[in-house]
């Protein structure tokens, strides 16, 4: 890498040497700050002073000062290495020492070194809020589904992922692989299983070894901004997201956009994957101060809590926007399938706004989940008989065996008993002609069965059927009780 000299030249007035004031001389300097490169050698050099010992200072916040050992000529010769400001002391006679206004050396890194480092650098899940995310674009790239460090997925928070200056790309996985839905085959599919070969087992007997820990290489392209890995099973993010979409069994290569951040003993990575459907993000940091990177939650909040009871007057989501207007009681909350607020109605953009439902792709099972906001309580719905929603299925919605099917659900579960609360809900299923396709239509169900029950803290809707990974689009409004 090639390397520069570059002159700063202090320049300093001379003073009238007026010692009694108990003041030190203070100077000018002529260029304020200057900005260089990693590895770039410099020379300050002081000019045009008045006294007889000079000593070279330097800082990291510009307030604590402290000698630079030698440094005690009019010329100081340094290789850059990290930003720093920099100053001088000069004694003259029986003076108090004078001392130069201060310049900051800003000292930018190349992505090779912000990336690699000097020789390595190892990142790891970003521990504070979302660390992973699917959603519609960059712009809102969790609004589907995210991850964060609260004992759902430990294991995953513990994987190492180096790069090296050499271009080597390393993959530690710790002694363990989180058994990814889809990928693994169903028995491992949902917890921490030990990174061995038995366990890297497909759907169909598929080998997924591949992705174990392993060295690979990478290439970066500075015209794209892009990260290539090469190698059979190099991976970043989840197994399962590849160049151009998702994937079930190991790939020989994977790229993906990349940029980096550096804030104060720690830096931070986005990787993204941008699909034709939506967006993967993924969060990294490195510490280069350990002290602060955060532990690992290892357990998950326990399951079994019995949330204390409302009973709503009113229950209500008109989706004409996201305000007290048109809501009462229930919000959306992270879900599989998601819902944008407020957009044209699809028959009539002079219309009220509505819900635009997405299902997202590449997710099998799926649904859009309502609670209490902003407290979460168990529901009563002692107030109400029948719930009532409208929903529109574009005339072109594709369905196909495997992919969309002429098929929703519209449900009630105890979320906050179990995680798998999906085993013992109340639900209607509206199947085949009864989904009623391109034009609006409100759906009505008795709520009878719903009333016998005084655990149901979440209501969910689900469009499009489940066991495949189609996308889909749809519309929503007016979900409300009477």
């Amino acid at each position: 890498m090639k390397k520069y000299f570059r002159y700063l030249l202090f320049a300093f007035v001379a003073p009238v040497l007026i010692c009694n004031t108990g003041n030190a001389q203070t100077t000018l300097l002529k260029e304020a700050h200057a900005h260089v490169n990693t590895g770039d050698t410099l020379v300050l050099r002081l000019q045009d002073y008045i006294g007889e010992i000079v000593q070279w200072q330097d800082s990291q916040d510009g307030e604590n000062w402290a000698d630079i050992s030698g440094a005690t000529a009019d010329s100081l010769w340094f290789e850059a290495d990290q930003s720093t400001y920099f100053r001088t002391s000069v004694l003259a006679g029986d003076c108090d020492a004078f001392y130069s206004d201060v310049i900051f050396i800003s000292v930018t890194k190349t992505f090779e070194e912000l990336l690699a480092g000097e020789t390595s650098k190892t990142w790891k899940l970003y521990r504070i809020g979302s660390s992973m995310g699917v959603g519609p674009n960059l712009e809102h790239p969790t609004a589907w589904w995210f991850l964060e460090n609260d004992g759902t997925r430990p294991c995953a928070y513990y994987h190492e992922f180096t790069f090296h200056r050499n271009g080597d790309y390393v993959f530690d996985d710790k002694g363990f692989m989180w058994g990814e839905a889809d990928v693994f085959h169903p028995d491992l599919v949902g917890e921490c299983l030990e990174a061995i070969p038995d366990n890297m087992i497909g759907p169909d007997g598929e080998d997924l070894s591949a992705w174990l820990s392993g060295m690979h290489t990478f290439e970066y392209n500075p015209n794209t901004n892009m990260i290539t890995l090469n190698g059979l099973g190099a991976w970043i993010g989840l197994v399962r997201v590849g160049t151009n979409d998702i994937v079930t069994v190991p790939q020989t290569s994977l790229s993906f956009g990349i940029e980096i951040t550096q804030h104060d003993g720690h830096d931070l990575m986005y990787v993204t994957f941008v699909y034709d459907w939506g967006v993967w993000i993924f969060n990294y940091a490195f510490y280069s101060d350990p002290s602060l990177e955060p532990d690992v939650v290892e357990d998950q909040d326990s399951w079994g809590e019995n949330l204390p009871n409302i009973t709503p007057e009113e229950i209500f989501i008109t989706f004409a926007a996201r305000d007290a207007e048109n809501m009462a009681t229930i919000d959306t909350v992270a879900s599989g399938s998601t819902v944008e607020f407020a957009v044209d109605d699809p028959t009539d953009a002079s219309a009220q706004k509505v819900g635009k439902f997405i299902r997202t792709a590449g997710i099998q099972w799926q649904e859009l989940k309502f609670r209490t906001t902003p407290e979460l309580y168990d529901i009563q719905f002692d107030n109400f008989t029948v719930a009532k929603v409208d929903i529109y299925i574009p005339a072109n919605t594709a369905f196909s065996d495997g992919g969309l099917q002429r098929f929703f659900v519209f449900g009630f579960a105890d979320m906050s008993e179990t995680q798998y609360w999906w085993e013992s809900p109340v639900q209607f299923e509206v199947a085949g002609d009864n989904v009623v396709v391109g034009e609006w239509h409100t759906y009505m169900f008795n709520l009878t069965a719903v009333k016998e029950r005084d655990d149901l803290d979440m209501i969910f809707i689900g469009i499009g059927g489940g066991g495949h990974e189609a996308v889909g689009t749809f519309y929503v409004r007016n979900l409300i009780f009477e």
